[in-house]
C-alpha cells in the first residue's frame, strides 16, 4: 500500500472559501435544552452546525442569531446548536438564516430541523402466530446460546413500557433516557398510544424461554432512548442526541426503526458518532414500497433492512434498492406491546423487520467477537438467499442460526497472519498547517476482489478534519470531487465502501476545514 506516488504531503496551492484557524475547544458531552422546550417534530428550528476549530458552540451562532430568534438547544459533542424562530416568522426568514450563517467563519452547516416517524404500517390487530424466529432460524441458534446480557441494543424511539412482563428481566436496570421530553424517564407518555417501541423492543429481545407470551431473537440487554414522542414523530436534533447517548452507553447495535426528512448533516454527523464508537446501527429501509431507501437506513454508515412476509416475498409496503443489505420478517409480526394495548399485538412495516434483524446480530455477538464492522460482514455472509433481487434482500434475510453456527472470516476478530483472507490495515501519519492544507493518499489493493474498505481519519481535537475518496479513477479526491465522504464538526472520521471499484487505485483525501495539526489515517481492506 502506498500514498502518493511522488509524495504523500501534497499542498493545494489554493484557498479555501470559508474555514477558520481559531480558537480550540474541549469536547465536552453536555447536552443543553431550554426548560420546557415541547416534545415532537421542531419545524420552527434551524440546526447549526460548528467546526471544531471556531471554538465555543453556541458562543460561535449567538453572535448571528437575529432578535426575534433564540438558542434553545446545543450539543457539545456532535457540535450543533438549534435556532429556533417565533412561529409567525415566515419559512423565508429561517430560509435566508440559514443561508446567510454558513458563509460566517467557522459554521460547517445550517439546515432545518427535519422531522423523522416511525415505520409503522399497522395491520389487523389481532393475536397470531408468532413466525419470525423460525424464519430466520432463531429456534436452532438457541441450541448454540440464547444471547448474553453483555450484549447491548439500543432501540432509539417511542418511550418503551420496559416494565412489560416478558422485557423487564432484558431491560438494562437504568432503562434509557428520555429526548423527547428532556427526563430521565423513557416510558411512554400515552401507553394507550405509544407502543411502537414496545413492539420494536420485543421483535428484537423478548425474552426467551421465560414461559411468558413471545420470544424475540437474543437475550440482549435493552436500553430506550425516547425521541419520538406519543404521536410517533420526533425532530432530527431529539434522535442525534438519543443515538449519540445510546453509543455512549456502549450499546453494541443501535435499531432505528424510523424514517423521513431526507439526509441532513446533523444525522449523519450521529450515525458516524456512534459507528466510529463501536456500535453497528440497524435502519429501516422505509415504508412507502417504492425504490430507494429512505433516511437514515441510506447513511452509509447504517445497515438498511427491508422487509419480507411469511412466505419470503418482499413485502409490499418496503422501500428497496441498491443500498439495502439484509431483509428480515416485518409483516404481521407479533410481538410485545403495551399492556394498556392487550400486552401483545400482530404489526407490520420495516419497523419490525429492523429490529428481528438487531436481535440476530445481538445473538451473533453472544457467540463471536466482532467490531462493528466485521459484524456486519458476516451477517451478510451468513444471510440466506430467499429469491429475492438484491435490491429487494440486499444479502438475503438475516440467518440466526448460520450467523451463531459459522466461524467468521477472520476467525472471529483476530488476526492470523498466515491467513490470506485476513484483513490488511495500514496507518499513515500527517500533519495540516491550516485550512488551506491538506494530503492526498492512494491506496493500491491487496486482494483482487475485497468486499469491503474502511478508511479512518483520526485528527486533532480542536480542529475540524475532513475526508474525502474516490474508487474507479485515478483523479484525486477533493471537497469538489468525491464518491464518499466524512464531513463531521471534528476531525473523527469514517469512510466505508462495499464492494469497492479496484479497476485504479483508491484515492483519499485529508482536508483541513479549519485549525492544524497530526493525525493518523488508517486503511483496512477485507477480503
Amino acid at each position: 500500500m502506498t500514498d502518493d506516488s511522488t509524495n504523500a504531503f501534497d499542498r493545494r496551492t489554493f484557498l479555501k472559501a470559508t474555514g477558520v484557524a481559531g480558537a480550540t475547544a474541549a469536547l465536552g458531552g453536555v447536552t443543553a435544552a431550554t426548560p420546557g422546550r415541547e416534545p415532537g417534530p421542531k419545524t420552527d428550528e434551524i440546526i447549526v452546525g460548528v467546526s471544531a476549530g471556531a471554538g465555543d458552540v453556541e458562543s460561535t451562532v449567538t453572535q448571528y442569531v437575529p432578535g426575534d430568534a433564540e438558542v434553545v438547544h446545543k450539543n457539545e459533542t456532535l457540535r450543533y446548536v438549534s435556532v429556533k424562530f417565533p412561529e409567525r416568522a415566515a419559512d423565508v426568514a429561517r430560509d435566508n438564516f440559514a443561508e446567510a450563517i454558513t458563509r460566517k467563519d467557522g459554521i460547517k452547516y445550517a439546515e432545518p430541523n427535519a422531522t423523522h416517524e416511525a415505520l409503522l404500517t399497522p395491520g389487523d390487530p389481532q393475536f397470531g402466530d408468532q413466525y419470525a424466529p423460525q424464519q430466520v432460524d432463531a429456534p436452532s441458534a438457541w441450541d448454540t446460546t440464547t444471547g448474553s446480557p453483555d450484549v447491548t441494543i439500543a432501540v432509539v424511539d417511542t418511550g418503551a413500557q420496559y416494565d412489560h412482563p416478558d422485557l423487564a428481566d432484558n431491560y438494562a436496570s437504568n432503562p434509557g433516557q428520555d429526548f423527547a421530553d428532556g427526563d430521565a424517564d423513557p416510558a411512554p407518555d400515552d401507553p394507550s398510544s405509544e407502543y411502537h417501541a414496545t413492539h420494536v423492543s420485543g421483535c428484537a429481545s423478548a425474552v426467551v424461554d421465560n414461559d411468558t407470551g413471545v420470544a424475540g431473537q437474543s437475550n440482549s440487554s435493552l436500553i430506550n432512548g425516547r425521541a419520538l414522542d406519543e404521536s410517533g414523530s420526533g425532530s432530527t436534533t431529539d434522535i442525534a442526541d438519543a443515538v449519540e447517548w445510546a453509543a455512549d452507553q456502549g450499546a453494541d447495535v443501535i435499531n432505528l426503526s424510523l424514517g423521513g426528512g431526507g439526509y441532513t448533516q446533523t444525522m449523519k454527523n450521529a450515525v458516524s458518532y456512534a459507528t466510529d464508537n463501536g456500535a453497528l446501527v440497524m435502519a429501516a429501509a422505509g415504508n412507502s414500497g417504492s425504490q430507494g431507501v429512505s433516511y437514515p437506513a441510506a447513511y452509509s454508515e447504517c445497515v438498511a433492512v427491508s422487509a419480507v412476509d411469511s412466505n419470503e416475498n418482499l413485502a409490499s409496503f418496503s422501500q428497496y434498492g441498491s443500498s439495502v443489505e439484509l431483509a428480515a420478517p416485518g409483516v404481521d409480526v407479533l410481538s410485545t406491546t403495551t399492556q394498556q394495548r392487550g400486552s401483545y399485538e400482530t404489526l407490520s412495516g420495516t419497523s419490525m423487520a429492523t429490529p428481528v434483524a438487531s436481535g440476530v446480530a445481538g445473538l451473533t455477538l453472544a457467540q463471536w467477537d466482532l467490531a462493528n464492522n466485521e459484524l456486519r460482514t458476516h451477517l451478510k455472509n451468513t444471510a440466506k438467499n430467499i429469491g429475492l433481487s438484491d435490491d429487494e434482500q440486499g444479502s438475503g434475510q438475516v440467518n440466526a442460526y448460520n450467523a451463531v453456527t459459522t466461524e467468521p472470516g477472520n476467525g472471529g476478530g483476530g488476526d492470523d497472519p498466515d491467513d490470506p483472507s485476513d484483513p490488511v490495515s495500514e496507518t499513515l501519519s500527517g500533519s495540516l498547517s491550516g485550512y488551506w492544507d491538506y494530503d492526498d493518499y492512494t491506496w493500491e489493493w491487496e486482494f483482487s476482489g475485497p468486499s469491503q474498505i474502511v478508511v479512518e481519519l483520526d485528527g486533532p481535537a480542536s480542529a475540524d478534519f475532513d475526508l474525502y475518496v474516490n474508487e474507479g479513477t485515478t483523479t484525486p479526491a477533493s471537497p469538489e470531487n468525491y464518491d464518499h465522504r466524512s464531513i463531521s464538526t471534528n476531525s473523527q472520521e469514517t469512510v466505508t465502501v462495499d464492494d469497492p471499484d479496484t479497476s485504479t487505485p483508491l484515492q483519499i483525501d485529508v482536508d483541513a476545514y479549519s485549525g492544524s495539526g497530526s493525525y493518523d489515517v488508517t486503511i483496512t481492506e477485507y477480503q
